[in-house]
């Protein structure tokens, strides 16, 4: 089982996905693309970095099937 991600985190990753195009399924990319807002510290960014991840995840695979 996964750890839960907080309400502030799935709404802010779900912002920045529905604005931007430039978020992939690669987290190094998604953590790289948040460096340039300015959040509370380094795991606030890798939990948003590793939910856009989960996203981006699940919409190809929901393309495929």
């Amino acid at each position: 089982m996964g750890r839960i991600k907080s309400a502030a985190i799935k709404k802010t990753a779900r912002t920045l996905v529905g604005g931007s195009k430039d978020y992939n399924k690669d987290f190094e990319k998604n953590k790289r693309l948040l460096d340039i807002y300015t959040l509370p510290d380094k795991g606030t960014r890798n939990k948003i970095a590793g939910y856009i991840t989960r996203l981006k995840r699940a919409e190809k695979e929901e393309i495929i099937v």
